[in-house]
């Protein structure tokens, strides 16, 4: 038991006390890692990072001040992605944010501890990211970007806006398309018949090999080309969508970014979007919540963007069903 003059002791004592001992100690500043795997110069992705920032500060995470986000840009370098990788799992971040599938992998073989937040992974099931959707089961949750099933949109699509083409290139890098390209392609195959158009794939594992592989494809008349949903391809979108223009091939693109600097036709999702919900992913991680718990996010809404610029050049009429359904129209 404590006697009265041990109490006017103790509280004598905590009078005398240092001021910063009574004050509430400063939060730990919290860490996100992001692996871009664009350029620092990619206006594109960076407003899409941008939605990331502010939608953690609207949670109450303001970078430099309670939470800290470190970047690392691989422009494009694919080789680079598992150095990058390394450096930022080296960091100890309490959370990490990948955008694409090669991305999400190159973290997944550094760390199967430290929560990984993904957007723009079309297939994580088959990636091995998750055990299912409800219920991912391991360090990483996040947002899907398509559904199986776009294959086949996309080509009734294409068909609708250039009629005449019977064949499709299939366009992808089998090192970092989804499922090594086959996860929309097949999607496309079976829809093929019925649209009486013969799928071709185009597999390009490097920049120097994208040109000659679109001129020996737009050799045969009444070719149409398919951009797949690459980070592969949104990195080289420009030469790409230079090359359809030159080559004059409609081209579907998977991403609005691809209309918007000249391409024919989008039908995806808003990539900025994502970026945006996934704040509240990284939020409630860092609160305290396990990836394994919160469910992979599929896509509610896909937005059909179309360039009419692009279409008369290409010596196209653009059907008006198309333009009623199309979500903006580029003139």
């Amino acid at each position: 038991m404590i006697g009265r003059r041990e109490v006017i002791g103790l509280v004598g004592g905590a009078a005398a006390w240092p001021i910063a001992a009574h004050a509430q100690q400063p939060e730990r500043m919290r860490r996100v890692g992001v692996l871009a795997p664009r350029a620092e110069d990619d206006r594109s992705f960076v407003a899409s990072l941008r939605a990331l920032q502010l939608g953690l500060q609207k949670l109450g995470w303001t970078d430099g001040s309670n939470v800290q986000i470190n970047v690392r840009w691989a422009a494009g370098d694919f080789e680079r992605l598992s150095a990058l990788a390394k450096e930022l799992v080296s960091m100890a971040p309490d959370v990490l944010f990948s955008s694409s599938t090669p991305v999400a992998a190159a973290l997944r073989r550094e760390t199967s501890s430290i929560p990984i937040v993904f957007v723009q992974v079309s297939d994580p099931i088959g990636e091995g990211f998750v055990a299912n959707l409800a219920r991912p089961g391991g360090n990483m949750t996040g947002l899907t970007n398509f559904e199986p099933a776009m294959g086949g949109k996309w080509l009734s699509m294409l068909k609708e806006i250039a009629p005449r083409v019977r064949q499709v290139g299939l366009l992808f890098n089998p090192q970092t398309a989804p499922g090594g390209g086959l996860y929309h392609s097949r999607a496309i195959e079976d829809a093929a018949a019925s649209f009486d158009v013969r799928p071709i794939a185009i597999p390009v594992r490097e920049s120097a090999e994208i040109e000659p592989a679109i001129i020996a494809f737009a050799r045969d008349p009444n070719g149409g080309l398919f951009v797949l949903s690459d980070t592969f391809n949104t990195v080289h979108r420009a030469l790409i969508i230079g090359l359809a223009a030159q080559y004059r091939l409609p081209a579907m693109y998977a991403f609005r970014e691809f209309v918007a600097e000249g391409g024919l036709i989008s039908y995806g999702i808003d990539t900025i979007e994502p970026f945006r919900q996934a704040a509240a992913y990284v939020d409630r991680i860092l609160k305290g919540q396990k990836p394994a718990d919160l469910p992979v996010q599929a896509p509610t809404k896909y937005q059909l963007v179309i360039n009419l610029k692009t279409a008369k050049a290409l010596g196209l009429t653009v059907p008006q069903t198309l333009l009623v359904a199309a979500d903006e129209v580029i003139e």
